[in-house]
């Protein structure tokens, strides 16, 4: 039962973190016009709204652009907006993965690579009923029913169809670095070393900026981070429902106890009353505390040294829930700290 309810518990909150990559509704009240290249001119008049149902079908002839708005609460609203289409081809034509549903790609945030934050989505997204479009990306990153996919330029590369130079071995004007250099003409093999290094030098900060957009294209770390904050906030919320159980339960033995305890004082005190009139109260009393035979009581199968070894297991019962619980309470501290930092940082 127990194990159930964690379980669950920690369903729930995946569940609920896992939202932030998903676009709940398409709420937004803000109008759009047709004034962009993407629409066919249709005199200036702001675009139709779109149902999710008529994104993931389009009519021929027309496009559905998924607008992204910021609001001052801090969340951005999304609306669809419909309308017949124009030039594309400054966009790339990104396909959706095969057992991948269209429509939920329309309901999910569509970031230009890994790693970045839940808000930091693309503002605006096109979708004609088969490709989906991204102002300036070549690929998308999305998140569906929790799986990362990716959406990819299909496009063929073209190919060059210039025959290759065949090159003698002695001829060194036909070596293939020195043909590659001249081909090049912002290379200057004459003798301007200036020129040429200037270029070399633009070369190398592109490398740099490329090595750079791969490292974030490949690093997960904001993913990884919120991941993690998830699970710790998971364990946070079961350990503190163990916490509280194993509280419970030593509660429990500790009202155990001081009822056995209240009963031991009493009876003491008949032992005593009982032992004062003996010639020696003191080695009376004695007898009566330890002795373990049940004849000298008048319950039967009852001694005054029963009665105390079971207020220890009572009482070491409840050191040990109480141990238990203060364990659990301290995990629940630290994960909780440890995903607070996480969603901070």
């Amino acid at each position: 039962m127990k194990r159930s309810f964690l379980l669950a518990l920690c369903l729930s909150a995946a569940a609920a973190f896992a939202g932030v990559y998903d676009i709940a509704d398409f709420t937004a009240k803000d109008a759009v016009m047709s004034d962009n290249q993407v629409f066919a001119a249709n005199g200036g008049m702001p675009l139709s709204t779109a149902s999710v149902e008529e994104a993931s079908a389009v009519p021929a002839g027309n496009i559905v652009l998924r607008q992204k708005f910021a609001q001052e609460s801090g969340l951005n609203a999304y609306q669809l907006y419909i309308g017949s289409i124009g030039d594309v081809s400054s966009m790339a034509a990104l396909s959706v993965p095969a057992g991948i549903s269209y429509g939920d790609v329309i309901k999910a945030k569509l970031y230009a690579r890994r790693g970045m934050k839940p808000g930091d989505d693309a503002e605006k997204v096109y979708f004609d009923g088969k490709f989906v479009y991204v102002p300036g990306a070549t690929s998308a990153v999305a998140f569906v029913n929790g799986t990362q996919i990716d959406l990819k330029n299909e496009a063929p590369a073209a190919s060059s169809t210039a025959p290759k130079q065949e090159c003698d071995e002695f001829d060194v004007s036909c070596d293939e670095d020195i043909i590659a250099a001249k081909s090049n003409k912002n290379v200057d093999v004459s003798g301007d070393l200036n020129k040429s290094n200037s270029y070399a030098d633009s070369r190398d900060y592109s490398a740099s900026a490329a090595a750079q957009d791969v490292k974030d294209r490949f690093g997960i770390a904001d993913e990884v981070r919120f991941w993690s904050a998830v699970a710790l906030s998971a364990v946070a919320a079961g350990s503190a429902v163990i916490g509280i159980l194993q509280q419970m339960k030593s509660s429990e033995a500790n009202d155990a106890y001081k009822d056995l305890e209240n009963i031991a004082d009493a009876v003491e005190g008949k032992i005593k009353e009982a032992c004062s009139t003996q010639g020696d109260p003191q080695r009376c009393i004695k007898v009566f505390k330890e002795t373990d035979s049940k004849k000298i009581f008048i319950v039967d199968d009852w001694t005054y040294a029963d009665l105390q070894r079971r207020m220890k297991i009572n009482k070491d019962t409840k050191d040990s829930y109480a141990t238990g619980r203060n364990i659990w309470f301290g995990v629940t501290a630290v994960s909780l700290t440890a995903a607070i930092v996480l969603f901070a940082w």
